[in-house]
C-alpha cells in the first residue's frame, strides 16, 4: 500500500471543510493499510513540513487545497521526485483560479501536479475549460459522509424552543461565499405568516467583517440564533433536532459537507441553485433548490408547512447518499489514482 504525505491548509480539532473532509479521507485510507501522515500549515510551518516530510519519504504527496497547499507540496513533490496529488477546494475553482493575483500560482501547482481531483464532474468542466492542458489529469472523486464516534448536543440548554418549532439550520463557517445573511429578511416574511419557524446558524466566524455583520442583524430577530461552531462529533445530534438543513452558498466546490451530511442523516434539504448543489440535490427527490428570495420563501413556508415532504425528501436523500455517495467508493477512487501513479514513477 502507498505511503502518502497529506497537506492540508486546515486540520483537526477545525470544524473548516478542508479538515472534515481530510480527515475522514485519511481515516478511510488508513482503513485499508495505506501509510497516511498530515501536515497542517496552520499548525506547522512550512520548513518544518517540509523536513518532516522528507524525513518521511512518502511514495506520493497529496495536497488539499491548490492555493493554499499546493505550491509547498508541488515543491516537495519535485524536490523529492515523486507525484504530486491536488484536491480542488471550491475557493480554488470558483474563486482563486480566477484572480488576478492568485490564479498564477494555482495555475502552475495544477500544471505541476500529475493528478487534479475534483468532488463533481461541474468542478473539472470549469477547471478543464480554463486550463485545457490539464484536462487529461482531471478525475473526479465524489466526496462521501462519515462522522467519528457521536458526541451528544443538548441544543435546549442553549437555545430553549418551542415544542412545535419548525427548525431551519444553516450549518457553514460565517463568510461571505455562504452568504449567511441572505435568509434573514426572507425569514422575517416567513415568521410573520407561520410564527413556528427558528433559524439557527452553526459554524465557526471564518471572517470577521461578516460574523460581526451577522451577530447585528441577528440582534432584532430573536427567531433566529448563531451557536458558533460545535464539534464535527457533535453535529449528528444538533441535526437530528432539525426539520430542514438550509444551504445559502453562492459557490460550492462540488458537493457541501453540510448538504451531503444532511441528506444521510436523513434530513430535508433546501439549498441555493448552484452546480455544486445541484450535484447533490435533485429538486422534488431529494431536497429543493431556490435562486430568487421569492422562491427561497415559497420553499421554506412549504417545507413549514409540510412535515410529509420533510419526510419524504429525507428518506430519499439518505437512501441516495447510501446508493451513490458511500465511504468506500470515495477511497477507492483515491487509492486508484495512486495505484496508477505510483508504479508509473516508481
Amino acid at each position: 500500500m502507498p505511503r502518502v504525505a497529506v497537506l492540508t491548509p486546515f486540520g483537526l480539532p477545525s470544524v473548516r471543510g478542508n479538515a472534515i473532509t481530510t480527515e475522514r479521507i485519511v481515516a478511510g485510507l488508513r482503513e485499508r493499510g495505506a501509510e497516511v501522515a498530515v501536515w497542517d500549515l496552520s499548525a506547522v510551518a512550512e520548513p518544518d513540513i517540509a523536513a518532516g516530510v522528507e524525513d518521511w519519504r512518502p511514495a506520493i504527496i497529496h495536497a488539499f487545497h491548490a492555493f493554499r497547499s499546493g505550491p509547498l507540496a508541488l515543491r516537495l513533490a519535485r524536490r523529492l521526485e515523486i507525484p504530486l496529488v491536488v484536491t480542488l477546494t471550491g475557493t480554488d475553482a470558483n474563486h482563486e483560479l480566477f484572480d488576478a493575483e492568485h490564479a498564477p500560482m494555482v495555475r502552475r501547482v495544477l500544471e505541476g501536479a500529475a493528478v487534479v481531483t475534483a468532488f463533481d464532474a461541474s468542478i473539472a468542466e470549469r477547471v478543464g475549460g480554463v486550463l485545457p492542458d490539464v484536462r487529461a489529469r482531471l478525475v473526479v472523486v465524489p466526496q462521501a459522509a462519515r462522522f467519528p464516534p457521536a458526541e451528544p448536543f443538548e441544543l435546549e440548554s442553549r437555545w430553549p424552543l418551542p415544542a412545535d418549532r419548525v427548525l431551519f439550520v444553516l450549518p457553514a463557517g460565517i463568510r461571505p461565499v455562504k452568504a449567511p445573511q441572505r435568509p434573514l429578511v426572507t425569514f422575517d416574511d416567513v415568521v410573520r405568516a407561520e410564527p413556528r419557524v427558528r433559524l439557527l446558524y452553526v459554524g465557526p466566524v471564518l471572517n470577521a467583517a461578516e460574523g460581526e455583520a451577522l451577530a447585528k442583524a441577528l440582534a432584532g430577530r430573536p427567531w433566529a440564533r448563531h451557536l458558533g461552531a460545535i464539534s464535527h462529533a457533535a453535529m449528528p445530534a444538533l441535526l437530528a433536532r432539525a426539520d430542514v438543513v438550509l444551504n445559502c452558498s453562492i459557490s460550492e466546490g462540488g458537493m457541501a459537507n453540510s448538504v451531503l451530511e444532511a441528506l444521510a442523516l436523513g434530513r430535508a434539504v433546501l439549498a441555493t441553485d448552484i452546480p455544486g448543489n445541484r450535484a447533490l440535490v435533485e429538486p422534488g427527490v431529494t431536497g429543493l433548490l431556490f435562486d430568487s428570495d421569492a422562491e427561497l420563501q415559497a420553499a421554506v413556508l412549504r417545507l413549514a408547512r409540510d412535515p410529509a415532504l420533510r419526510a419524504r425528501l429525507g428518506a430519499a436523500g439518505r437512501a441516495r447518499v447510501a446508493e451513490r455517495y458511500p465511504p468506500a467508493r470515495e477511497i477507492d477512487g483515491y487509492l486508484s489514482v495512486y495505484r496508477r501513479e505510483i508504479p508509473v514513477r516508481a
